[in-house]
């Protein structure tokens, strides 16, 4: 029986692994863009940090388990009486603190990172894009070149993109495995997310949360290309894509899945974001409060003169 036993959880050992090597790698562990090598780096690390402990740990208990088993000690052995030993209990104690304290430095690290400006592309105006999603489609707005998909992105590579976040519908969360983590798109607020692609190619976009019974099917597809390319997409759907009116949108934002489809100008034209910017830094904030209040004193200046 202990024969059989061993022999199929040899079998079960090997077909796991054939099967195995034939996956793909995780995407999140096969990064394009700065932010998303970064995360992958954050990943690996932790993954090696406690691949260590482990083997650390196993091979304490290899050898305890050695050198104090009974049949090593003489028979009238009787083990003598510890009340502690400050040695062993401040490595107990000390080693998994200064783990938790060097991992948690290096995820704030990370975190300031990749809420930032992609490194190396500070210099660097970004592309701007709305992205925002409805039950079960997602959105994406191009001011500056006033064009606007659904359920696919195009983007420059090597050079830096800031997008506004939110939604027509339940929470759900942007994500490009490939490019960077995920964030939270919601109704009543923008949230900014900063990524770059550092080399053409397709890459698979998703929400990442549970937004009812389409969820499984609200992903879009993105592909980085060329800055040529790019100017060329440009110019071919200002000739041939229709304009986008707003009977149109409401008519993609009802509940359902679509295709890809392409269109001139934008819905923040007729239907607005949320004004509140969750990616807004507080000097801007105060800067706009700042230019409003002249603004309002400018006009009362004015209407004092011309009352004069």
């Amino acid at each position: 029986m202990k024969l059989k036993m061993k022999w199929i959880l040899l079998t079960m050992v090997i077909t796991i692994s054939t099967v195995l090597t034939g996956c793909e790698p995780l995407l999140v562990l096969d990064p394009k863009g700065p932010q998303a090598k970064t995360q992958a780096d954050d990943i690996m690390l932790s993954i090696w940090l406690m691949l260590g402990i482990v083997v650390v740990v196993l091979a304490i208990l290899v050898f305890v388990l050695l050198k104090y088993r009974a049949s090593n000690q003489p028979k009238d052995y009787e083990p003598p009486h510890i009340e502690g030993n400050h040695l062993v209990e401040a490595i107990c104690v000390g080693i998994p603190i200064l783990i938790v304290i060097f991992l948690s430095i290096v995820s704030v690290k990370s975190n300031y990172e990749v809420e930032a400006t992609p490194a190396g592309y500070e210099d660097q105006e970004p592309l701007i894009i709305y992205a925002s999603s409805s039950n079960w489609k997602w959105h994406f707005s191009y001011p500056e070149e006033n064009i606007e998909t659904v359920n696919y992105l195009y983007i420059p590579e090597d050079r830096p993109i800031e997008f506004k976040l939110y939604s027509y519908g339940p929470i759900t969360s942007f994500w490009i495995p490939q490019l960077g983590g995920q964030k939270y798109a919601m109704s009543d607020m923008i949230t900014t997310l900063h990524l770059a692609a550092d080399q053409p190619g397709e890459f698979m976009g998703r929400n990442a949360n549970f937004s009812g019974a389409g969820f499984a099917e609200n992903t879009f597809e993105v592909t980085a290309m060329t800055p040529a390319e790019y100017q060329e997409w440009v110019e071919e759907v200002h000739e041939t894509a229709p304009r986008l009116t707003e009977e149109k949108f409401e008519e993609l934002i009802e509940p359902g899945h679509l295709g890809r489809s392409t269109y001139t100008g934008t819905h923040l034209e007729f239907a607005p974001p949320p004004e509140h910017d969750h990616g807004s830094s507080d000097t801007e904030v105060e800067e706009d409060s700042h230019s409003e209040d002249h603004e309002k004193h400018d006009s009362q200046d004015t209407n004092e003169h011309s009352n004069h």
